[in-house]
């Protein structure tokens, strides 16, 4: 039982985490309007000393660089892994599993790590003084979303096209993707392969627990014949075993399995839609900065945005898209300056 609730609790961390990144993350003024909202209703109710200790923690966890992120991504792929490895891989290899369909999770966990590893420690494209010349040659500027000529106030250097400045990493990046809390660094032009590949994997894990969990539970009770039995509901009559019943036996008898298969169905379905739009933005050169600030730019053409009468709308296009492969071969073979091969 207790395991049972130290997951539950993992779980309702891990969502709880998730949403609140995909509020940050979004940055619209619709979310930033709802969690004002609820910030002053919470400030009626919750004491003053309360809250500036969660402001602290949040601006802790969300505005600065630190490891929380890090231990908790792998606190809990442990322990994930762990249940797998405790429930799942014996129950299936007495029902006599293919050895080749248990390991694959193991081999997907090895490759996950390594490119998360190269994630976190690979520099993501800092611009700096020495190389601030060289990546203004890169990319063309468009003068909506990437002006010419602009600057960086914080770090005092010319910003070439598609950079942006980190507030929390307090850098200015090439091919400013977005920072990512979960591996506490920015995602830019020198590790987005890395972190495409990550996410494939991790997404991939998951997905395949969650078949290999449901595989083991519908063999069980096609070996058992349980759906072809009876039981006595509570007016004392007999009932044919249906769905219902099956799911209550099965969360019974196996609670930390179906649990289990619960948790990967969802983290699979998250990772996976979060996939599918970094492989849309892959596949037409866009970087989710780019996205925000080209889905925002297209939103003030609405008439219902309210803006000064003398303002003229800006139309911004994606200038960087030149087809599937060559978007492709920019992400996993990207420009390296002359000084940083000269290194190496």
């Amino acid at each position: 039982m207790m395991d049972f609730l130290i997951l539950f609790l993992f779980y309702l961390v891990f969502m709880l985490v998730s949403v609140v990144m995909v509020c940050i993350c979004s940055k619209t003024n619709r979310l930033k309007g709802l969690v004002q909202g609820g910030a002053q209703i919470c400030s009626c109710i919750i004491p003053e000393c309360i809250q500036r200790a969660v402001r602290k923690l949040l601006h802790y966890l969300f505005h600065t660089r630190n490891h929380a992120f890090i231990i908790l991504h792998l606190v809990l792929q442990g322990t994930v892994y762990t249940e797998y490895t405790w429930e799942i891989f014996g129950y299936c290899q007495e029902l006599e599993f293919s050895l080749y369909y248990l390991l694959l999770p193991y081999l997907l966990l090895i490759i996950c790590l390594i490119f998360f590893t190269l994630t976190c420690l690979t520099n993501p494209g800092t611009i700096t003084k020495e190389n601030e010349l060289l990546f203004l040659q890169v990319y063309e500027f468009d003068e909506v979303m990437f002006p010419k000529n602009a600057r960086c106030s914080t770090c005092d250097l010319r910003k070439p096209a598609r950079s942006k400045h980190c507030s929390v990493c307090n850098w200015c990046v090439h091919r400013f993707d977005h920072h990512c809390v979960w591996v506490n660094t920015c995602i830019g032009a020198w590790n987005t392969r890395y972190f495409l590949i990550y996410l494939l994997t991790l997404t991939a894990s998951a997905a395949v627990m969650a078949i290999i969990s449901t595989m083991f539970l519908v063999r069980l009770v096609t070996m058992s014949d349980l759906y072809q039995e009876t039981y006595i509901d509570d007016l004392g009559h007999s009932q044919a075993v249906d769905t219902a019943f099956l799911i209550q036996y099965l969360f019974l008898t196996f609670p930390r399995i179906v649990f289990l298969l619960g948790f990967v169905m969802v983290l699979s379905f998250l990772l996976g839609g979060y996939l599918c739009f970094a492989l849309y933005l892959a596949a037409t050169n866009q970087t989710t900065n780019e996205w925000y600030k080209g889905d925002w730019a297209w939103c003030q053409l609405c008439p219902v945005v309210v803006r000064p009468p003398s303002a003229e709308p800006q139309i911004y296009q994606n200038i960087h898209s030149h087809g599937l492969w060559s978007n492709l071969r920019e992400i996993f073979l990207p420009a390296v300056p002359y000084y940083e091969r000269k290194k190496k």
